[in-house]
C-alpha cells in the first residue's frame, strides 16, 4: 500500500499539533473503535478490514512531499512539522480477527500508545474498517438468504471507485460469497473469480444460436449462457439446449455449464427453464440468476421455490444500498498518568446510547459448554481477573433487571481482542481470505437462528462486568455534579 499518512481529517493533525504544544504528546492513551448499531437492522456484524489497516499503520510516514504540503497550509508550526519527520506508530493494537462476529458497543480495535500517534490513526482506521465490515455484513445477510446456494459478488462496475470495488470484493468473500467477478481481487487476495458473458456478446453475432455456439467453442469447460437477450423461453433456453446437445454429441464432457437469467420474473422463468433443461436430459445444468438481487429478493424467490442454483449479486451488495454506512466511532477511553495508573475517560451525552464505556478494556465471548453456542459477550476492565470456572452473573447494562447466572462448568469463555501490533511492530500474520471466510462461517454457526433472522432478529447481548458497570455509573454521577 502507498503511504496514506495524509489520509486523515485535518482536525487530527491540529489536535496533534496542540498536544505537542501542551507537552502532552507522549501521554499514553487508549482509544476504542466500536459501533453503536448493527447495519441493515441485522442481529450482528462481521469485522473486516484489519489486514489493510495493519498495512496502513506499518507504512504511515511523513515524507518531504507531505511535510511541504502541510507547511503550505500555514497553520502548523515548525516544531510540529519536525516532529512528523520521525513519525512512526510505537504503541500497541489489539483487535478482533477478521471474520469475527461482533456486536454494538464492544471494542473491535483497541489502540494504546502516545496520544500524538494514536490520534492520527482515527480517520484511516474508521475509513478502512467501517467500509469493509459493512460489506462483509451485507454479504453475510445475502448468503444467509441464499440458504447454502453459492453467491457470486458481481458489483465492481457499481462500486464507489476502484478501492471500494477491490476491497469490497474481499470483504464480500469474507462475509460468505463464493467468488467475485473482480479479476484484480482474485489476483491480489487469492480468491475464486467467476463470470459468463454479457448481452453484447450475443448482440455481436447474427443470431443468438451462433453466439452460443461460439462461446461454447471457446469455453467448453465453463459454458454458462446468458439466455435473456431476446426471448428467454422461446429462444434463449431452447438455443442453449441445442448447444448443449451439440457439445454432448461431440463427446464433450459437460461440466460447469448452465444458463444465466438476468431479467424478468426470475421465479417463473427459472421454474420453466428447469423443466425444459430436465426434459432435454440436462438435469445437472446450473441455473444462475442476477438482476438487482439482494437478501430480501432472494428470500422471496426462495419462498416461491425458484429453481435458481447460483446467485449473482452486484449493486445492492457492493454498495450496501439500503444501509450505506457502518457508523463506527473512535473514542478516548483511558489515559495513563506519569506513574502508570490508568485514568478512565467517559463521554457523556443526552443520548444514552452515545455514553461511552470508560477504561482500558477487554472482551470475552461466552459459550454454552455443551453446545458451543453463543451466550453473550462480556466487556471487562483490563485489570480484572475473572474466574470463569465459577458461577457468573451477567446483566443488560441498559436494563439491569435483565440478568442471568451462568453456572460454573456449564459455559466457556475466550478473549476476543488479540495483539496485532506490539511496540509499533506488526506481530499478527493474517490468514488467507478464504481461511477468514471459513472462520466467519464457523463463527456464524455459533449463533442461534433467532439471532440471524433477516427481520427483527433477537438481540445478542453485550454485557458489562460488575466492576466496569459500577465505574461507569460513578463517573456519570461525578460528571453530572
Amino acid at each position: 500500500m502507498n503511504n496514506l499518512a495524509l489520509l486523515t481529517d485535518l482536525y487530527e493533525l491540529t489536535m496533534m499539533n496542540g498536544y505537542l504544544n501542551e507537552g502532552m504528546s507522549d501521554r499514553i492513551v487508549v482509544f476504542d473503535l466500536f459501533y453503536r448499531t448493527n447495519p441493515c437492522d441485522n442481529g450482528y456484524a462481521i469485522a473486516a478490514g484489519m489486514e489493510q489497516a495493519l498495512d496502513y499503520i506499518k507504512n504511515a510516514r511523513f515524507g518531504e512531499d507531505e511535510l511541504i504540503y502541510l507547511q503550505s497550509l500555514g497553520i502548523f508550526d515548525d516544531r510540529f512539522i519536525d516532529a512528523l519527520r520521525n513519525f512512526k506508530f510505537s504503541g500497541d493494537i489489539f483487535a478482533v480477527p477478521e471474520g469475527t462476529v461482533v456486536f454494538p458497543n464492544e471494542p473491535l480495535v483497541k489502540v494504546k500508545g502516545p496520544v500524538l500517534e494514536a490520534q492520527l490513526l482515527e480517520t484511516a482506521l474508521l475509513n478502512i474498517i467501517n467500509h469493509q465490515s459493512l460489506i462483509a455484513t451485507k454479504a453475510a445477510r445475502v448468503s444467509q438468504a441464499a440458504q447454502g446456494s453459492p453467491v457470486l459478488e458481481f458489483g465492481l462496475r457499481r462500486a464507489q471507485g476502484p478501492d471500494a470495488g477491490l476491497y469490497g470484493a474481499r470483504a464480500a468473500i469474507i462475509g460468505g460469497c463464493a467468488a467475485t467477478s473482480d479479476v484484480l481481487a482474485g489476483q491480489m487476495f487469492g480468491v475464486p473469480v467467476r463470470g459468463t458473458h454479457a448481452h453484447s456478446w450475443v448482440m455481436s453475432f447474427d443470431d443468438e444460436l451462433s453466439a452460443f455456439r461460439a462461446y461454447a467453442s471457446s469455453f467448453p469447460d465453463a459454458c454458462t449462457l446468458l439466455v435473456d437477450t431476446y426471448d428467454t423461453l422461446r429462444q434463449g433456453v431452447p438455443n442453449a439446449i441445442t448447444v448443449f446437445k451439440e457439445m454432448r454429441d461431440k463427446g464433450v464432457k459437460l461440466k460447469n455449464y448452465g444458463i444465466r437469467l438476468d431479467s424478468g420474473d426470475l421465479a417463473y422463468l427459472s421454474k420453466q427453464a428447469r423443466k425444459m433443461l430436465d426434459a432435454a436430459g440436462f438435469s445437472d445444468a446450473v441455473i444462475s440468476a442476477s438482476s438487482d438481487l439482494d437478501e430480501n429478493l432472494i428470500s422471496s424467490l426462495k419462498i416461491q421455490e425458484a429453481k435458481i442454483d447460483v446467485w449473482g449479486v452486484g449493486t445492492r451488495l457492493i454498495t450496501s444500498l439500503d444501509c450505506p454506512a457502518f457508523g463506527g466511532v473512535y473514542k478516548l477511553a483511558c489515559e495513563y498518568d506519569a506513574s502508570g495508573k490508568a485514568v478512565p475517560k467517559l463521554k457523556l451525552s443526552e443520548n444514552p446510547e452515545k455514553v461511552t464505556n470508560p477504561g482500558d478494556k477487554k472482551v470475552y465471548r461466552l459459550y454454552d459448554a455443551d453446545t458451543g453456542m453463543f451466550k453473550a459477550d462480556l466487556v471487562a476492565l483490563e485489570r480484572e481477573t475473572i474466574d470463569f470456572s465459577r458461577d457468573l452473573t451477567i446483566f443488560d447494562p441498559m436494563a439491569t433487571w435483565k440478568r442471568s447466572t451462568l453456572a460454573g462448568g456449564q459455559y466457556t469463555a475466550r478473549e476476543l481482542l488479540i495483539p496485532m501490533v506490539v511496540s509499533g511492530e506488526v506481530v499478527y500474520q493474517s490468514p488467507s481470505v478464504m481461511e477468514i471466510r471459513d472462520n466467519c462461517r464457523r463463527e456464524l454457526a455459533t449463533l442461534w437462528d433467532e439471532h440471524k433472522r433477516l427481520v427483527n432478529p433477537q438481540t445478542c447481548y453485550v454485557d458489562l462486568s460488575q466492576e466496569l458497570y459500577d465505574l461507569k455509573q460513578q463517573m456519570i454521577k461525578d460528571l453530572r455534579r
